[in-house]
């Protein structure tokens, strides 16, 4: 991990924004008039999927992927202008908030003002025509690391942004581009603007193998932290889907969890997310409504920052497309006490400063945070089922944090939550018990 990143990146609670599909305009001014409703639900970070002009030439669908981009330095006209773009920031900076734009590094879109300034940038087939090393991709064309005028170029950009405003970078497909680049960019813009927060999306570990077959660059999460603060939790994505569809058990995805513990660094961050702009909404993953939202509450108490996708907190179950005008269904904002305590929880003392331990995957996922002699002990009932369970504290009553009620502990059980509770602790007895009973819990074997 850089030297230079913060303990408190680990609690940061970000929030996921396509603005085309936002709001009723799709515009900048939609985003922010929402910012209010946003920032109360505990977020720290507002993330803005692509904000630049997106290309027309082999676009898909009707209007054409962000992902594809015309111009890294300028804005979709539709949603507004540069200075509305800045209002926005400001705005966002006045409540608190920081923002973190996405930054697509490894392909523009075929009509980009650089493959016709410098064609010379961009993988080409045997002809001379540039062409995307992803045959999916197809409204994308590959730029070719490394390249000493493009490299510069889009440090430039990165830097321009950076003094327009932006706090934090989004870095697409980040396991695609040399790590030399993104050590250079990142003490580039520190230059500029110390400080800046830098996620990558890692990707799939089957993607960085099928990409080094190929003889392209494919990194892996423990060289991305050399130079990135955060990752993407894609290297065991896989079996988490897995996992909640019930094709295989919760003790496999912890172990992973603890799997991710040995091969990072000790500090390592990674972002713990239950959907995405990419990913199925976990109100259709899950089989049901009760394990969606065990399945977010452990995601928040997990290990990591905490993202939250628009669209999350009212519960809704399409993902939108990336190609048209395919509006969030918004509904009531249901979920948003449940997600805004999720998120206040995250900068609970015991979370800050506290130390995290896995305990127990069935029938419920049972972790703790402790710092000293006090912290939160949290039961996710992600299997759905009915009765009691053994924890590992002792006989008393407890404030259930997540949901304010009170817990009864009896006989070393307690009855199995709805969801998920968050239990407060206290006392050098709690503190005895849960020790001895982490030394008794041993790695799984493979």
């Amino acid at each position: 991990m850089a030297k230079d990143t913060p303990a408190g990146f680990r609690n940061l609670v970000i929030y996921e924004v396509y603005v085309r599909n936002h709001g009723p305009n799709g515009t900048f001014a939609d985003v922010e008039a929402d910012l209010e409703r946003i920032r109360a639900l505990g977020v720290d970070v507002i993330w803005f999927m692509p904000i630049h002009p997106i290309g027309k030439l082999n676009k898909k669908g009707s209007l054409g992927c962000p992902y594809s981009i015309q111009d890294y330095r300028e804005v979709n006209p539709a949603y507004g202008t540069r200075q509305d773009f800045k209002r926005l920031i400001d705005k966002a900076h006045a409540l608190g908030l920081q923002v973190m734009i996405d930054v697509v590094y490894n392909h523009t879109a075929h009509d980009s003002v650089l493959v016709q300034e410098h064609p010379e940038y961009f993988h080409q087939d045997a002809q001379g025509k540039p062409v995307t090393t992803v045959p999916d991709w197809s409204d994308v064309i590959d730029l070719k690391h490394p390249h000493p005028g493009l490299t510069e170029y889009l440090v430039e950009t990165l830097k321009g942004w950076a003094e327009f405003g932006v706090d934090g970078f989004r870095c697409d497909v980040a396991s695609l581009i040399p790590q030399e680049f993104w050590a250079e960019a990142r003490r580039h813009v520190a230059e500029v603007k110390p400080g800046v927060i830098w996620l990558a999306e890692s990707v799939h570990a089957s993607f960085v193998g099928y990409r080094r077959s190929q003889d392209l660059s494919g990194l892996s999460d423990s060289e991305i932290y050399e130079s990135f603060d955060l990752t993407y939790d894609y290297d065991i994505w896989p079996i988490w889907q897995l996992a909640v569809q019930g094709k295989v058990t919760v003790r496999r995805y912890l172990e992973m969890l603890r799997f991710q513990d040995c091969i990072y660094p000790g500090s390592f961050i990674k972002m713990r997310c239950v959907e995405n702009h990419d990913q199925a909404r976990i109100m259709r993953l899950a089989p049901g409504r009760d394990q969606a939202l065990a399945w977010t509450g452990f995601a928040a108490f997990n290990r990591g920052a905490f993202l939250i996708y628009a669209g999350e907190e009212s519960a809704a179950v399409r993902t939108p497309s990336l190609f048209d005008i395919d509006k969030v269904q918004w509904g009531d904002y249901g979920l948003s006490p449940y997600l805004t305590r999720l998120a206040q929880l995250k900068k609970d003392p015991a979370q800050v400063q506290g130390k995290f331990t896995l305990l127990v995957a069935d029938p419920a996922i049972q972790a703790v945070w402790k710092h000293e002699d006090r912290g939160l002990y949290g039961i996710f009932n992600v299997s759905g089922k009915d009765g009691f369970t053994m924890v590992q504290l002792p006989d008393g009553t407890y404030h259930d944090e997540l949901n304010d009620q009170e817990i009864t502990v009896s006989g070393g059980k307690l009855r199995l939550p709805q969801h998920s509770v968050i239990l407060r602790f206290e006392g050098s007895m709690m503190q005895k018990q849960l020790y001895c009973e982490m030394l008794d819990y041993h790695y799984p074997t493979w």
